[in-house]
C-alpha cells in the first residue's frame, strides 16, 4: 500500500515537472506590468494587514539582532556586504508572504503562524535553493573582504565610524567602491535571476529546484528590460529601508513579497 502511494506521488511530481517545462511564459511584458505588481502587492498587504506587518516586524528584529551580533563580536567589517547579501536571500525569506497572497486568491484564511511555518509543495527542494542562495551570500561576503584587502592591504578595518569617510574621500576608496559594486552586482544579478520566480514556483508546484531555477532564469532573460526595472525598484526601496535604520522593512518587505507573488502569477500565464 505504501509502495503504491509513493508511486502515485512520484508520478504526480514527474507530471508537474513536465508540465512546468512545457509551459509557455510571457515574453517582453510591459513596464506598466511592473507597477501593476506593486499595486496588487499593496492591496494584499492591506488585506488582513496584521500578519503581513508582523511578518515585517519579525524580519526587522531578526536583521537588527544579526547586525548587533556582528558589531559586538568584532565582525562589523562584514556588515556592508551582509546588507547587500540580504537582497540575495530576500526571496527565500519572503516565502510566507507568497503563501498569504496565494491564500487570498483562493479565498483561504491566513495567520502569521502559517506564514512562518510555510510548507512548499516542492517540499525539501526549496531548502536546496535556499542553500544555493546562502552559499552565494557567504561567497559574496568573502569576496568583499578580498576586495578590501586588494585595495587597502592588511590595514585593519577602521570601524563603522570611519569607514564611510575613508571610502568617499580617497581615490582608493572610490576605486574600491566601483570594483566592489561591479562584483556585487554580478552576485546579486545571478541570485536575482535564479530566485525571483523559483521560490514562488517551489511553493506553488511539485517540481525540482534545478528546474525552478532554470525556468526563473529563462523568464528573467525573456523579460530583461522590465525585470531590470523591477530590480532597480527593489534596490531603491531596500536603500530606503537602510536609510531608515531598517525600520522600513516592516512595511516595504511585505509589500515587495506580495508584489513578487503577483509577478510570478502573471508570468505563468500562457502567452
Amino acid at each position: 500500500m505504501a509502495t503504491r502511494d509513493n508511486s502515485t506521488v512520484l508520478v504526480s511530481e514527474m507530471s508537474d515537472i513536465e508540465e512546468t517545462r512545457s509551459e509557455r511564459y510571457k515574453r517582453d511584458v510591459s513596464y506598466e506590468a511592473v507597477f501593476g505588481w506593486l499595486r496588487h502587492g499593496w492591496r494584499d498587504l492591506w488585506t488582513r494587514p496584521v500578519p503581513s506587518l508582523l511578518y515585517g516586524v519579525v524580519v526587522f528584529v531578526a536583521s537588527l539582532v544579526f547586525i548587533v551580533y556582528m558589531y559586538n563580536t568584532g565582525r562589523d567589517y562584514f556588515l556592508f556586504p551582509a546588507l547587500a547579501g540580504f537582497m540575495i536571500v530576500g526571496p527565500l525569506v519572503a516565502a510566507g508572504l507568497y503563501l498569504k497572497s496565494r491564500n487570498i486568491e483562493n479565498g483561504q484564511d491566513v495567520t502569521l503562524r502559517s506564514m512562518l511555518s510555510v510548507q512548499p509543495l516542492a517540499g525539501a527542494q526549496v531548502f536546496f535553493t535556499g542553500m544555493v542562495l546562502t552559499m552565494l551570500m557567504l561567497l559574496w561576503m568573502r569576496a568583499a573582504v578580498l576586495v578590501y584587502a586588494l585595495f587597502f592591504g592588511l590595514r585593519p578595518f577602521p570601524g563603522l565610524d570611519h569607514v564611510a569617510t575613508m571610502l568617499v574621500t580617497t581615490p582608493v576608496g572610490w576605486a574600491m567602491l566601483v570594483v566592489g559594486s561591479l562584483i556585487g552586482s554580478l552576485f546579486a544579478g545571478f541570485a536575482f535571476a535564479i530566485s525571483v520566480f523559483s521560490i514562488p514556483m517551489l511553493l506553488d508546484r511539485r517540481i525540482d529546484a534545478m528546474t525552478a531555477m532554470g525556468v526563473s532564469m529563462a523568464i528573467v532573460w525573456n523579460n530583461l528590460r522590465p525585470m531590470l526595472l523591477w530590480g532597480a525598484i527593489v534596490l531603491v526601496l531596500f536603500l530606503l529601508c537602510v536609510a531608515t535604520g531598517l525600520i522600513g522593512l516592516i512595511l516595504i518587505f511585505p509589500w515587495l513579497g506580495h508584489a513578487t507573488w503577483h509577478a510570478y502569477k502573471e508570468m505563468r500565464e500562457t502567452a
